[in-house]
This record gives structure tokens, C-alpha cells and sequence, in this order.
């Protein structure tokens, strides 16, 4: 067995400035506060939280990223929402927990209560909650956006059970396989289906499964979902969900190799830095520049879109203005909630830099 000779931790994690490079604006949904606290209580209700849950759940500010990133819902739909995004939470929490087998049991009741909401049976809390708020959304969600919530949930299933699998193994995926998967794994999909929702949209298949349609999902996706790797890694890391891959650079044999280095290896950062051979600060670098990039692929992509007419121009807009409001609004809530930086998150996007945290015990 190779001997991995230890390296001194960095003391702090630099952060780019991806807010100030975003250049779509903020906006804000006004029915925030009642909505949030229904849902809250909604969720709180239909799950059993421990005290320290419920507290975490507290500090998500689920409702906040809801009203950042459905702007323009009514209330009934900014409710659904709502109750979604912290739906979704709670769901990620779960499948952290799991491994494949009971990846793919939760699925099944899952998509049964979505499939099936009037006649279907669930026997489980989180299956009850996906049939309350899916009556709800789709008593006035369009077949299209129904259909591509289903068939896109489904996907993020597979994807969580193969990072189950992943997690018990301690396989590293490379960079192409790891951004593959987490498109589906991020949940994002669905949250563009609710865009269509929310702005009470009926765009056609032919339009949404354009090329230039799917790369700006894409585009905002994975500014999404590997910003959230940058401003998560540092938690993760502490509390042993990841690798301890901090300054030396190691080979992905060198980790498998030593169990005591395992976590869950579906982070960005993680990735880069077994494939490029990067130290901590370096693959940070790496990643940040990898989502100023989403944002220029955006905007190419929004300025070719082709014209199908003033209806569908008009749906379609809507709908990428929606997908803007996700990458500001998902930017700007990472500092606002407490997952990331607890109750320092306005420091840390101040200073664009955080202590790194010691490894829990």
C-alpha cells in the first residue's frame, strides 16, 4: 500500500466572484412570507424532523430561493412551489442516507404517488408529501410540463442510486461522467418543469427538445449544481462527507487505497482534483472558472434561439427568463441560507473567502 505523506491544510477557501458575473436580474416573489410559513408547516408536519433537523430546516430558507426563483407565481402557485423546493430538500437529505436498494424502493413510491395521485396508496411520509403537493400542481400544469416533471424525476433516481453505489465503492467518477450525472442528480430538472408551472406556460415537445432550448437548461444547470459544489464543499469535507483531499494532490488510486480518505465522491471539486491532480484552492479556481463559463454558454445560446412565433416567442421567453432568475437567485440564496456558512453566509460573500473548517471526529 502506497504511504500518502501528509500535507499541511490551507487555512481558507478563496471563492470567485460568480454574483458580480451573472448578469441576470434579481427579482422577487411578494408572497414570500405567508407561503414559506405554510409550507414550513406543511412539510414539518408530514415528516418527522429530530429538534436539530427541524433547526437546520429553519435555517435552509427554502422559501427565500422560492420566491428568487419563481418570481412571477401567483400565490397558489408559488405555494406548490414552495412546498417543492422544500420537498426537495428534504428528499436530498434522505437519499444521502441511502444506499441503491432503498434508492430504488423510495423511488417506486415515489413516482406511484405521481403516476397515480388519486388511486395510489402510499405507505411511506415521503410519499404522501409528493401526493399533496402534486395534486396540487397538476390540477393546472400543462401535459407537457406533468410529463417532463415525471420523466425527469425518474432520472434523478437513477442518478442517486448510481452515486449510492459510487459512495459505498469510493469510485471517483471522472470530470465528463461526473457533469452527466449531476445534471440529474441536482433535482434542477424538475425545477425547470415548474418554471412552466409557475408562469402558467403550454410550450410544445418540439420546442423544449430544440438543441439551443436544451443547452440553456444545461447552461443554468450546471451553474446551478457545481456552484453549489464550490460553496458546499467546505461542510461537506468538515463533517467527513467527502474525501479529505485538501493540498496534495493524489492519485484516484491512492484514495481508494486508503478507506480512511472516502466520503461521498459526487462533488466537482473532489473530481478535479483526482483528474487534473489539483490542490484544494487550485481545483476551486478550476471549477469557478468552469461556471463563468455556464454563464457566456447561456448567453450565446439565448441569442440563437430561432423565432417560432410571437406566442411561442413570447411562452419561451418567459421561460428563459425563468432559468436566469434560477442562476442569480440560486447565487445570491448560497449566502443567505444557513447550509453553507451557517449565520456568516453575508460575511463570506463579502470577503468571497471562508476558514476551513477541521475534520469532525
Amino acid at each position: 500500500m502506497a504511504v500518502i505523506t501528509a500535507a499541511p491544510r490551507p487555512k481558507r477557501i478563496f471563492f470567485p466572484d460568480l454574483i458580480a458575473r451573472c448578469p441576470f436580474p434579481l427579482r422577487y416573489n411578494p408572497h414570500c412570507e405567508s407561503a414559506s410559513a405554510e409550507s414550513k408547516v406543511w412539510l414539518m408536519s408530514g415528516c418527522r424532523l429530530s429538534k436539530k433537523k427541524r433547526a437546520a430546516f429553519h435555517g435552509l430558507k427554502g422559501g427565500l430561493l422560492t420566491a428568487m426563483v419563481y418570481p412571477e407565481a401567483d400565490y397558489d402557485q408559488f405555494r406548490v412551489c414552495c412546498d417543492w423546493i422544500n420537498y426537495l430538500f428534504h428528499l436530498d437529505n434522505i437519499c444521502d442516507e441511502m444506499d441503491d436498494r432503498t434508492t430504488v424502493s423510495t423511488a417506486g413510491e415515489i413516482i406511484g404517488a405521481l403516476r397515480d395521485p388519486h388511486g395510489f396508496r402510499p405507505a411511506s411520509a415521503v410519499g404522501r408529501l409528493t401526493q399533496s403537493f402534486w395534486r396540487r400542481m397538476s390540477a393546472t400544469a400543462s401535459p407537457g410540463a406533468q410529463r417532463r416533471f415525471i420523466e425527469t424525476f425518474e432520472l434523478f433516481f437513477r442518478a442517486v442510486a448510481q452515486q449510492a453505489r459510487d459512495r459505498a465503492s469510493g469510485n471517483i467518477p471522472d470530470l465528463e461522467s461526473y457533469i452527466a450525472m449531476r445534471r440529474d442528480t441536482s433535482g434542477c430538472k424538475p425545477c425547470w418543469a415548474l418554471i412552466e408551472y409557475a408562469n402558467d406556460l403550454d410550450l410544445p415537445d418540439w420546442v423544449m427538445e430544440h438543441p439551443c432550448v436544451r443547452g440553456l437548461e444545461e447552461a443554468a444547470n450546471d451553474l446551478v449544481t457545481w456552484s453549489n459544489d464550490i460553496f458546499s464543499y467546505n461542510v461537506e469535507q468538515s463533517n467527513g462527507a467527502l474525501p479529505a483531499i485538501l493540498s496534495l494532490p493524489r492519485t484516484r488510486a491512492d484514495i481508494c487505497a486508503h478507506p480512511v480518505l472516502l466520503g461521498d465522491t459526487h462533488n466537482m471539486i473532489v473530481v478535479v482534483q483526482t483528474q487534473e491532480q489539483l490542490d484544494l484552492q487550485s481545483a476551486v479556481d478550476y471549477v469557478g472558472d468552469l461556471c463563468l463559463g455556464c454563464v457566456d454558454r447561456f448567453q450565446t445560446l439565448r441569442d440563437a434561439l430561432p423565432s417560432w412565433g410571437p406566442e411561442i416567442d413570447d411562452q419561451l421567453a418567459a421561460y428563459v427568463a425563468g432559468l436566469g432568475d434560477w442562476m442569480i437567485g440560486n447565487l445570491v440564496w448560497s449566502f443567505e441560507t444557513e447550509r453553507y456558512f451557517g449565520r456568516s453566509g453575508r460575511k463570506v460573500r463579502a470577503a468571497l473567502a471562508v476558514a476551513l473548517l477541521p475534520r469532525r471526529k
